[in-house]
């Protein structure tokens, strides 16, 4: 189908900027986005509590925004770990605190959203990292938080959507935490782009994430030697995925990462991985975060959280 005529909107808005995101400093490019988003998404709904914490890891603190759902849902509740998108440059927890929230308050669990370092200041695998660290952290005082160590789940958007198949497939192949979903929302998990797929093409148009936009990013994050085959970048080029936790994989029709999250999805399928697929037509990428704009983010919201729900109570 043709772009939708929310997604047109927002792409007129983008493109009307002064200034591109990919031509700025990286501090004022956060600041740009931060701004942009904020009025565009869902508002922050009251929940049972709030807690920042800071936890030590073997790379440094590392912090967390942690939100219990309100009311009193019967203890130990689940977990939810929900890791923010944005290119590991821009983005941050608040960016992503009204989603939080709300699958909090719906799903009747914890949600943690770790506050992982960002590029340029700190480059691959910073991030990561920080990721698997918090990751581990959770697991290991879930009952502590009042939680649940057998409901785990994880999830994120795009670079927070590759944190997440990335500590699902470590977790794996350690013998770590259980982690009963993956809640993977057009993730990147070809960072190099190697499998010349279909919507790469789309790279050339002006869909919001544009070669341009990709070359930034990868300029930003990543060090001057890093090894293409490293998995944590390329989560898609592991040789062998069986094993791993049940996937909901939710992509959009013209973000050139489409097809990135289909393929994931498929070789999952092939590994005997359960997944739930959902390309949401005439979206472009990161609409998940437009809830007062789009209305495909309140449905795809919807769709996280039924998932969710489920994989909790199974």
């Amino acid at each position: 189908m043709p772009l939708h005529p929310q997604a047109q909107d927002l792409l007129d808005t983008l493109t009307s900027a002064p200034t591109p995101l990919n031509q700025l400093p990286p501090a004022e490019a956060r600041e740009a986005y931060r701004r942009f988003i904020e009025p565009r998404n869902f508002d922050p709904e009251p929940v049972g509590r709030v807690e920042d914490r800071e936890i030590e890891g073997p790379h440094g603190p590392v912090s967390l925004r942690i939100f219990w759902p309100i009311g009193t849902p019967k203890a130990p509740l689940p977990i939810f770990i929900f890791y923010f998108g944005g290119g590991f440059v821009i983005g941050s927890v608040e960016s992503r605190e009204p989603q939080c929230r709300k699958i909090a308050n719906e799903t009747g669990c914890i949600v943690v959203a770790p506050r992982y370092r960002q590029a340029p200041e700190h480059k691959f695998p910073a991030a990561h990292d920080d990721a698997w660290t918090a990751a581990q952290w959770v697991a290991a005082n879930a009952e502590a938080l009042g939680g649940d160590p057998s409901r785990i789940a994880m999830g994120g958007d795009s670079a927070g959507a590759n944190l997440t198949a990335t500590i699902c497939q470590q977790s794996n192949e350690n013998n770590g935490f259980e982690i009963v979903l993956q809640v993977l929302i057009y993730p990147s998990t070809d960072f190099f782009f190697t499998l010349d797929l279909p919507s790469y093409a789309l790279l050339d148009e002006a869909y919001f994430l544009t070669r341009q936009q990709i070359a930034w990013y990868h300029a930003q994050f990543l060090p001057d030697h890093v090894d293409p085959g490293d998995l944590r970048l390329g989560p898609a080029l592991a040789k062998d995925l069986s094993g791993l936790p049940p996937a909901l994989i939710i992509t959009a029709e013209f973000d050139p990462l489409r097809d990135d999250g289909k393929n994931y999805g498929e070789l999952l399928t092939a590994a005997g991985v359960a997944v739930e697929y959902k390309c949401y037509d005439g979206m472009i990428h990161g609409f998940f975060h437009y809830g007062k704009t789009i209305d495909a983010a309140t449905t795809a919201l919807n769709q996280v959280n039924d998932a969710l729900k489920r994989a909790f109570a199974a």
